[in-house]
């Protein structure tokens, strides 16, 4: 095993991390599980290339069709303090310690400790966000409520995609979600469970069955490692891909003695349409600043069949994220606006019969709080057994009606460039016209771009082409204006920058599958960061 060295002024927390003791359970872990992490990502390569040559579409599986047709089998039932998590905050990067701090203190149910869509994985911020992680778990953290009264950890450890260049075992890079999951589980994961606290995962971008056995399997393997009890380990999977829609019953199968249910959002669901059908010219998804929302036929469909698989299973089914910021209260106008433009949506999904759902604004908590007990009764809405539902394929399948409009594309040029702009600053996430954007975002602007291209789409004012000139042109346009207000000449050069990799990644004749893949490549990634971390492999383990 090779491990970078400690980045500059993290030398305490890193030594604290990588002790004996856990590079030793690294090694094992992730020496056992690599060669599974690599069939599910030909797997993965596999499914792609046969929808795209059979033409075919997905549909619910007919060798599986005894689990989902049994109504009999249960997930074990959630430990009780996952059962009332009406609000939780999301993209919680944990390295930001002010935010993490705030975060606990808050009166919110849980925080999504999110080492995935709202973290930009530099070496530097995974080291001081784990760390943040234990000092939180360890009652290390100054003037914060007990790890067993403070709001409930939900890790989220990266996506498959995913690796961490700064490990290497038996000579290759390490899963990043392993690296992350290894380190949290060896430190946390038993002070978690005696104090009835964890440990909880979230799981990113689970695309099929094989890949939640393979969670299921880490589990059993590390619970034995560690010696806790089987099944102490709950994790919910975010069901962010149209692929894994049709499979959510089998899913929860495979981790129903480690399953804390399902998650759905929006902006990563509705990008997976294209990055697995975006070639096809009735898979054009229209503006989604104006045609793209959960009322949506398509959308609607997915919620309720996510809320109807986990309450018929004893799961829970929790919603997405509000990202949307509260103006100061003085601005009474702005604020009453967006606070009703939140509860209208978040609303959608109480009725719908989620469990919770996620704010990324910590001013909204006690206003969703107050919405989730007036609308619903009790912890949780396991009783909403949803009985009216049937989806079918074609609900699933079926694109909304809609065109495209300038400001839409102008708008996910934006989203897409800024995004890239805060990844090379070490950043995943950044603010932009009154609410926070994460990898999730630019994933669904940046592939609208590209399928409009594709499909050469008109705009719906003037009928122009969506053609690759008017988007260089459009991008060119959007870097001079925000330039000079970057505020260094060097800020300013890293935005044309990132104006220049944002339009490399829509103009690809083959769609990229992951923004982030492409972003965490030696030749971007890495030599954004280098010269902070000087010596790349000088610790040899």
């Amino acid at each position: 095993m090779e491990l970078s060295p400690p980045p500059r002024g993290l030398e305490a927390e890193y030594a604290g991390l990588f002790t004996t003791g856990s590079l030793h359970f690294l090694h094992e872990l992730i020496s056992t599980f690599d060669a599974e992490v690599e069939q599910i990502l030909q797997l993965r390569a596999s499914r792609k290339a046969q929808l795209d040559l059979s033409g075919e579409l997905p549909t619910f599986l007919e060798s599986t069709a005894h689990i989902r047709e049994d109504p009999d089998w249960r997930v074990l039932p959630v430990p009780t303090r996952l059962q009332k998590r009406h609000v939780d905050i999301g993209d919680m990067a944990p390295f930001d310690t002010g935010r993490f701090l705030r975060a606990l203190r808050s009166p919110a149910q849980g925080i999504q400790v999110d080492f995935d869509d709202g973290n930009c994985p530099t070496f530097h911020n995974q080291i001081k966000g784990l760390h943040n992680v234990l000092l939180a778990v360890s009652n290390r953290l100054p003037d914060v409520p007990h790890i067993s009264q403070a709001p409930v950890l939900m890790l989220r450890p990266r996506a498959w995609n995913m690796v961490e260049h700064h490990m290497m075992v038996e000579g290759k890079e390490a899963p990043g979600p392993l690296f992350d999951f290894g380190l949290l589980m060896y430190h946390c994961g038993r002070t978690l469970l005696e104090n009835h606290s964890g440990p909880f995962f979230y799981l990113s971008k689970v695309e099929s069955l094989m890949e939640a056995r393979l969670w299921n399997n880490i589990f059993i393997w590390t619970q034995q490692k560690l010696g806790l009890p089987l099944g102490c380990i709950k994790a919910t999977v975010l069901i962010e891909n149209v692929l894994a829609t049709f499979e959510m019953d089998e899913i929860l199968y495979e981790l129903r003695e480690h399953s804390a249910g399902l998650n759905c959002g929006i902006w990563d669901y509705s990008a997976s349409f294209v990055n697995k059908f975006g070639h096809r010219q009735d898979f054009l998804l229209p503006d989604r600043s104006k045609y793209v929302n959960m009322e949506k036929r398509f959308l609607r469909s997915y919620m309720d069949l996510l809320v109807q698989t986990c309450h018929r299973r004893g799961a829970l089914a929790t919603g997405g994220m509000a990202a949307l910021l509260l103006p100061p209260r003085h601005q009474e106008d702005s604020y009453r606006r967006v606070l009703a433009s939140v509860e209208r949506l978040k609303l959608l999904e109480i009725k719908a019969g989620v469990d919770g759902f996620m704010v990324y604004d910590m001013d909204l908590i006690e206003p969703m709080q107050k919405l989730f007990k007036l609308h619903s009764k009790g912890c949780n809405q396991l009783d909403q057994l949803r009985g009216d539902v049937a989806v079918t394929p074609e609900d699933l399948l079926s694109m909304p009606a809609g065109g495209v409009t300038l400001h839409g594309l102008r708008y996910n040029i934006a989203v897409g460039v800024l995004f890239i702009n805060a990844w090379l600053a070490g950043r995943g996430h950044f603010f932009y016209r009154g609410q926070v954007e994460d990898s999730a975002t630019a994933e669904i602007s940046r592939s609208q771009v590209w399928q409009w291209i594709r499909h050469q789409a008109r705009l719906e004012e003037d009928g122009r082409v969506v053609s690759r000139q008017l988007v260089t042109r459009l991008t060119k346009e959007l870097s001079a204006e925000l330039g000079p207000l970057a505020g260094s000449e060097r800020m300013e050069q890293n935005l044309h920058t990132a104006a220049d990799m944002f339009l490399e990644v829509v103009l690809k004749r083959h769609f990229p599958e992951f923004l982030t893949s492409y972003l965490n490549l030696d030749h971007t990634f890495l030599r954004s960061h280098s010269r902070r971390e000087e010596g790349r492999w000088r610790a040899r383990l």
